[in-house]
C-alpha cells in the first residue's frame, strides 16, 4: 500500500470512527460525514488519474454532486432541529415523538 493510499484510507476510517464514537452533536456527525465524502472524492480522483482512462472521469464529479446534496440536506435538518428543539444534541432527539 502506497503512502497516498494509506493516507486517504486512514482519513476515511478516522471519519468513520468519529461518526461511530463521538455522537454528541448533530453538527459533529455531519462534519464526520463530510470528511468521509471528501476523502472518497480525492481517492477516486487520484485513482482516475492513475488509470489514465476517460471512462471513470465523471465519477468524482458525480460523487461531489451527491456530497453537496447531502451537505445541504444535513444543514437543513440541523437548522430545523435547532429551531424545534433548541439544541443539536443527538441524545435530546426522540425518534418516536413528532
Amino acid at each position: 500500500m502506497t503512502p497516498v493510499h494509506f493516507a486517504f484510507s486512514s482519513a476515511f476510517f478516522l471519519g468513520l470512527a468519529g461518526l461511530a464514537f463521538h455522537r454528541t452533536h448533530l453538527l459533529s456527525a455531519l462534519l464526520c460525514l463530510e470528511g468521509m465524502m471528501l476523502s472518497l472524492f480525492i481517492a477516486l480522483s487520484l485513482w482516475t488519474l492513475q488509470l489514465d482512462s476517460t471512462n471513470f472521469s465523471a465519477s468524482p464529479m458525480i460523487l461531489l454532486a451527491f456530497s453537496a446534496c447531502e451537505a445541504s440536506a444535513g444543514l437543513a435538518l440541523l437548522v430545523a432541529t435547532a429551531r424545534t428543539h433548541g439544541t443539536d444534541h443527538l441524545q435530546s432527539l426522540n425518534l418516536l415523538q413528532c
